[in-house]
Protein backbone atom coordinates (compact mmCIF):
# COMPACT_ATOMS: atom_id res chain seq x y z
CA UNK A 1 0.00 0.00 0.00
CA UNK A 2 1.35 3.40 -1.01
CA UNK A 3 -0.33 6.37 0.68
CA UNK A 4 0.01 9.95 -0.52
CA UNK A 5 -1.34 13.10 1.12
CA UNK A 6 -2.20 16.33 -0.64
CA UNK A 7 -1.54 19.63 1.09
CA UNK A 8 1.17 17.87 3.08
CA UNK A 9 2.84 21.07 4.25
CA UNK A 10 -0.37 22.50 5.70
CA UNK A 11 -1.39 22.22 9.35
CA UNK A 12 -3.51 19.07 8.95
CA UNK A 13 -1.28 17.50 6.30
CA UNK A 14 1.81 17.71 8.49
CA UNK A 15 0.00 16.13 11.42
CA UNK A 16 -1.38 13.36 9.19
CA UNK A 17 2.12 12.59 7.91
CA UNK A 18 3.35 12.40 11.51
CA UNK A 19 0.44 10.16 12.54
CA UNK A 20 1.14 7.76 9.67
CA UNK A 21 4.87 7.67 10.43
CA UNK A 22 4.09 6.93 14.08
CA UNK A 23 2.21 3.86 12.85
CA UNK A 24 5.16 2.66 10.78
CA UNK A 25 3.99 3.94 7.40
CA UNK A 26 6.05 5.90 4.88
CA UNK A 27 3.56 8.20 3.13
CA UNK A 28 4.33 10.41 0.16
CA UNK A 29 4.00 14.13 0.78
CA UNK A 30 2.34 15.99 -2.09
CA UNK A 31 3.05 19.71 -1.99
CA UNK A 32 3.14 22.67 -4.34
CA UNK A 33 6.73 23.22 -3.20
CA UNK A 34 8.39 19.91 -2.24
CA UNK A 35 11.28 21.80 -0.63
CA UNK A 36 8.88 22.90 2.12
CA UNK A 37 8.23 19.23 2.91
CA UNK A 38 11.91 18.38 3.41
CA UNK A 39 11.57 18.41 7.19
CA UNK A 40 8.81 15.78 7.09
CA UNK A 41 11.31 13.00 6.48
CA UNK A 42 9.34 11.29 3.71
CA UNK A 43 9.34 11.26 -0.07
CA UNK A 44 7.96 14.53 -1.43
CA UNK A 45 6.49 15.15 -4.88
CA UNK A 46 5.38 18.35 -6.57
CA UNK A 47 1.61 18.47 -6.79
CA UNK A 48 -0.69 21.46 -7.17
CA UNK A 49 -4.48 21.42 -6.77
CA UNK A 50 -4.80 23.79 -9.71
CA UNK A 51 -3.00 21.56 -12.22
CA UNK A 52 -3.13 18.12 -10.53
CA UNK A 53 -0.69 16.22 -12.73
CA UNK A 54 -1.49 12.47 -12.68
CA UNK A 55 2.25 11.74 -13.06
CA UNK A 56 2.76 12.77 -9.44
CA UNK A 57 0.33 10.04 -8.36
CA UNK A 58 1.98 7.14 -10.17
CA UNK A 59 2.20 4.13 -7.87
CA UNK A 60 -0.13 5.65 -5.29
CA UNK A 61 -2.83 3.25 -4.13
CA UNK A 62 -4.48 5.41 -1.45
CA UNK A 63 -4.76 9.17 -1.90
CA UNK A 64 -5.72 11.39 1.01
CA UNK A 65 -7.36 14.50 -0.41
CA UNK A 66 -7.04 17.15 2.28
CA UNK A 67 -9.52 19.82 1.28
CA UNK A 68 -8.06 22.91 -0.34
CA UNK A 69 -8.08 26.24 1.49
CA UNK A 70 -8.90 28.15 -1.70
CA UNK A 71 -12.43 29.46 -1.26
CA UNK A 72 -12.61 30.80 -4.82
CA UNK A 73 -12.47 27.47 -6.68
CA UNK A 74 -12.16 24.77 -4.06
CA UNK A 75 -14.64 22.36 -5.66
CA UNK A 76 -12.98 22.85 -9.05
CA UNK A 77 -9.57 22.12 -7.58
CA UNK A 78 -10.90 18.99 -5.92
CA UNK A 79 -12.43 17.78 -9.18
CA UNK A 80 -9.05 18.15 -10.86
CA UNK A 81 -7.39 16.10 -8.12
CA UNK A 82 -10.06 13.41 -8.38
CA UNK A 83 -9.63 13.26 -12.16
CA UNK A 84 -5.86 12.95 -11.74
CA UNK A 85 -6.33 10.15 -9.22
CA UNK A 86 -8.58 8.26 -11.61
CA UNK A 87 -6.11 8.73 -14.48
CA UNK A 88 -3.25 7.49 -12.31
CA UNK A 89 -5.12 4.37 -11.23
CA UNK A 90 -5.47 5.29 -7.55
CA UNK A 91 -7.46 2.56 -5.82
CA UNK A 92 -8.95 4.53 -2.93
CA UNK A 93 -9.60 8.12 -1.91
CA UNK A 94 -9.90 9.54 1.58
CA UNK A 95 -11.50 12.97 1.64
CA UNK A 96 -11.69 15.46 4.51
CA UNK A 97 -15.23 16.81 4.19
CA UNK A 98 -17.41 18.74 6.63
CA UNK A 99 -19.58 17.58 9.51
CA UNK A 100 -23.10 16.54 8.36
CA UNK A 101 -22.19 16.85 4.67
CA UNK A 102 -25.23 17.54 2.51
CA UNK A 103 -27.33 18.09 5.64
CA UNK A 104 -25.16 21.02 6.71
CA UNK A 105 -26.77 24.45 6.28
CA UNK A 106 -23.38 26.21 6.05
CA UNK A 107 -22.32 28.04 2.92
CA UNK A 108 -18.93 26.46 3.61
CA UNK A 109 -20.46 23.01 3.10
CA UNK A 110 -21.34 23.55 -0.56
CA UNK A 111 -17.83 22.83 -1.88
CA UNK A 112 -17.64 19.70 0.24
CA UNK A 113 -21.03 18.49 -0.97
CA UNK A 114 -19.92 19.03 -4.56
CA UNK A 115 -16.66 17.16 -3.91
CA UNK A 116 -18.41 14.17 -2.35
CA UNK A 117 -20.62 14.04 -5.45
CA UNK A 118 -17.57 14.23 -7.74
CA UNK A 119 -15.97 11.31 -5.91
CA UNK A 120 -19.11 9.22 -6.37
CA UNK A 121 -19.26 10.15 -10.05
CA UNK A 122 -15.61 9.17 -10.54
CA UNK A 123 -16.34 5.71 -9.18
CA UNK A 124 -13.20 5.57 -7.03
CA UNK A 125 -13.82 3.69 -3.77
CA UNK A 126 -13.61 6.22 -0.96
CA UNK A 127 -13.70 6.95 2.73
CA UNK A 128 -15.33 10.26 3.62
CA UNK A 129 -14.17 11.91 6.83
CA UNK A 130 -16.71 14.59 7.67
CA UNK A 131 -14.65 16.71 10.02
CA UNK A 132 -16.21 18.99 12.57
CA UNK A 133 -14.61 22.25 13.70
CA UNK A 134 -10.96 22.37 14.67
CA UNK A 135 -10.46 23.81 18.14
CA UNK A 136 -7.55 25.71 16.59
CA UNK A 137 -10.12 27.70 14.59
CA UNK A 138 -10.76 29.52 17.86
CA UNK A 139 -7.25 29.69 19.29
CA UNK A 140 -5.52 31.64 16.51
CA UNK A 141 -6.56 34.98 17.98
CA UNK A 142 -6.32 34.22 21.69
CA UNK A 143 -3.69 36.89 22.28
CA UNK A 144 -6.09 39.63 21.24
CA UNK A 145 -8.94 38.00 23.15
CA UNK A 146 -6.94 37.96 26.38
CA UNK A 147 -5.68 41.49 25.77
CA UNK A 148 -9.18 42.87 25.26
CA UNK A 149 -10.93 40.51 27.67
CA UNK A 150 -13.43 39.42 25.06
CA UNK A 151 -14.13 36.80 22.41
CA UNK A 152 -16.73 37.70 19.79
CA UNK A 153 -18.93 35.44 17.70
CA UNK A 154 -22.33 34.89 16.14
CA UNK A 155 -23.05 31.41 17.51
CA UNK A 156 -24.99 32.61 20.53
CA UNK A 157 -25.52 29.70 22.91
CA UNK A 158 -24.99 27.10 20.17
CA UNK A 159 -23.14 23.93 21.09
CA UNK A 160 -19.95 23.07 19.16
CA UNK A 161 -18.14 19.74 19.41
CA UNK A 162 -14.69 20.84 18.29
CA UNK A 163 -11.59 18.67 18.36
CA UNK A 164 -7.89 19.31 17.90
CA UNK A 165 -6.33 18.99 14.45
CA UNK A 166 -4.17 16.15 15.73
CA UNK A 167 -7.35 14.16 16.49
CA UNK A 168 -8.57 14.50 12.90
CA UNK A 169 -5.06 13.71 11.64
CA UNK A 170 -5.11 10.44 13.54
CA UNK A 171 -8.44 9.60 11.92
CA UNK A 172 -6.75 10.05 8.55
CA UNK A 173 -3.96 7.69 9.54
CA UNK A 174 -6.30 5.05 10.93
CA UNK A 175 -8.53 4.98 7.87
CA UNK A 176 -5.68 5.22 5.36
CA UNK A 177 -3.98 2.15 6.81
CA UNK A 178 -7.06 -0.09 6.89
CA UNK A 179 -9.01 -0.82 3.71
CA UNK A 180 -11.93 -1.98 5.85
CA UNK A 181 -12.92 1.68 6.06
CA UNK A 182 -13.51 1.82 2.31
CA UNK A 183 -17.04 2.88 1.42
CA UNK A 184 -17.66 4.39 4.85
CA UNK A 185 -18.63 7.94 5.78
CA UNK A 186 -17.73 9.10 9.27
CA UNK A 187 -19.17 12.08 11.13
CA UNK A 188 -16.24 13.26 13.23
CA UNK A 189 -16.32 15.69 16.15
CA UNK A 190 -15.02 16.21 19.65
CA UNK A 191 -16.38 14.29 22.62
CA UNK A 192 -17.39 17.35 24.64
CA UNK A 193 -19.59 20.20 23.45
CA UNK A 194 -18.94 23.83 24.35
CA UNK A 195 -20.61 27.17 23.77
CA UNK A 196 -18.82 30.42 23.05
CA UNK A 197 -19.23 31.33 26.71
CA UNK A 198 -17.75 27.98 27.78
CA UNK A 199 -14.76 28.55 25.50
CA UNK A 200 -14.18 32.07 26.79
CA UNK A 201 -14.33 30.79 30.37
CA UNK A 202 -11.71 28.15 29.53
CA UNK A 203 -9.48 30.83 28.01
CA UNK A 204 -9.92 33.02 31.09
CA UNK A 205 -8.97 30.14 33.37
CA UNK A 206 -5.87 29.31 31.35
CA UNK A 207 -4.78 32.94 31.02
CA UNK A 208 -5.60 33.94 34.58
CA UNK A 209 -7.45 36.99 33.26
CA UNK A 210 -11.13 37.73 32.68
CA UNK A 211 -12.34 36.91 29.17
CA UNK A 212 -16.03 37.13 28.27
CA UNK A 213 -17.94 35.90 25.24
CA UNK A 214 -19.64 38.75 23.38
CA UNK A 215 -22.48 37.48 21.15
CA UNK A 216 -23.13 39.42 17.95
CA UNK A 217 -25.51 39.23 15.03
CA UNK A 218 -24.21 37.52 11.89
CA UNK A 219 -24.04 40.86 10.07
CA UNK A 220 -22.19 42.61 12.89
CA UNK A 221 -19.75 39.72 13.25
CA UNK A 222 -19.01 39.80 9.52
CA UNK A 223 -18.39 43.55 9.75
CA UNK A 224 -16.05 43.02 12.69
CA UNK A 225 -14.06 40.40 10.76
CA UNK A 226 -13.78 42.75 7.80
CA UNK A 227 -12.55 45.41 10.22
CA UNK A 228 -9.84 43.00 11.35
CA UNK A 229 -8.59 42.85 7.76
CA UNK A 230 -10.29 39.71 6.40
CA UNK A 231 -11.50 39.82 2.78
CA UNK A 232 -15.23 40.50 2.67
CA UNK A 233 -16.15 37.19 1.00
CA UNK A 234 -14.18 35.14 3.51
CA UNK A 235 -15.57 37.16 6.41
CA UNK A 236 -19.13 36.48 5.22
CA UNK A 237 -18.41 32.74 5.02
CA UNK A 238 -16.97 32.68 8.53
CA UNK A 239 -19.86 34.69 9.92
CA UNK A 240 -22.33 32.33 8.26
CA UNK A 241 -20.49 29.33 9.69
CA UNK A 242 -20.60 30.78 13.19
CA UNK A 243 -24.27 31.67 12.93
CA UNK A 244 -25.13 28.19 11.66
CA UNK A 245 -23.13 26.76 14.58
CA UNK A 246 -25.67 28.56 16.71
CA UNK A 247 -28.30 26.43 14.98
CA UNK A 248 -26.45 23.19 15.81
CA UNK A 249 -24.51 22.68 12.57
CA UNK A 250 -21.31 21.84 14.46
CA UNK A 251 -22.84 19.74 17.24
CA UNK A 252 -22.39 15.97 17.24
CA UNK A 253 -22.46 13.65 20.24
CA UNK A 254 -21.81 10.37 18.40
CA UNK A 255 -18.22 10.03 19.71
CA UNK A 256 -17.32 8.49 16.36
CA UNK A 257 -13.96 10.27 16.26
CA UNK A 258 -12.80 9.01 19.65
CA UNK A 259 -13.88 5.47 18.82
CA UNK A 260 -12.04 5.64 15.50
CA UNK A 261 -8.75 6.83 16.99
CA UNK A 262 -9.02 4.70 20.12
CA UNK A 263 -8.79 7.48 22.68
CA UNK A 264 -10.77 10.47 23.93
CA UNK A 265 -10.53 13.59 21.78
CA UNK A 266 -8.27 16.39 23.02
CA UNK A 267 -9.98 18.63 25.63
CA UNK A 268 -10.29 22.26 24.59
CA UNK A 269 -8.31 23.30 27.67
CA UNK A 270 -5.26 21.43 26.36
CA UNK A 271 -5.43 23.12 22.96
CA UNK A 272 -5.99 26.52 24.58
CA UNK A 273 -2.99 26.05 26.91
CA UNK A 274 -0.78 25.16 23.95
CA UNK A 275 -1.84 28.33 22.13
CA UNK A 276 -1.27 30.79 24.96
Amino acid sequence: MTIAITGATGHLGRLAIAALKARGAAPIALARDPAKAADLGVEARAFDYTSADPAALQGVTTLVLVSSNDFNDRAGQHRRVIAAAKAAGVKRLIYTSILKGDASPMILAQDHIATEAAIREAGIPATILRNGWYTENYTGSLGAAVQHGAMIGAAGAGQVNSAARKDYAEAIAVTALDAAHTGKTYELAGDAAHTGADFAAAVAKAAGKPVAYVPMSQADYASALIGFGLPEGFAQILADSDARAGDGALADDSHTLSRLIGRPTTPIAETIAAAL
